[in-house]
């Protein structure tokens, strides 16, 4: 009886210890956060629709959205990538002096 209350405890030591070093393990991936968006007013099509630009902070997109009056509908901008479009922007050329 003796034996096998031991063997118990030992059985039940190593499965605590492999919960444990699983738990640090480097090997987990992190968990993806919710993204951040900033929702700014402002005017569409130079004056003619009023909307709402939609900046996706956490993963660099910009979209718009208004609501046609006419249609009933929403009206979406497809998305930009705003990392690729300010990849490109560079510093300008200064001349040495």
């Amino acid at each position: 009886m003796k034996s096998s209350v031991l063997w118990g405890l030992i059985g039940l030591n190593a499965l605590l210890l492999f919960i444990y070093v699983g738990h640090f393990s480097p090997a987990q991936a992190q968990v993806h956060r919710p993204s951040d968006y900033l929702l700014i007013p402002g005017e569409l099509q130079h004056g003619l629709t009023e909307g709402v630009y939609i900046v996706d902070t956490t993963n660099g997109f910009l979209g718009a959205m208004a609501y046609d009056d006419t249609s009933h509908q929403l009206q979406v901008m497809p998305p930009l990538n705003l990392n690729q479009l300010f990849s490109g922007a560079g510093v300008p050329n200064v001349p040495n002096r």
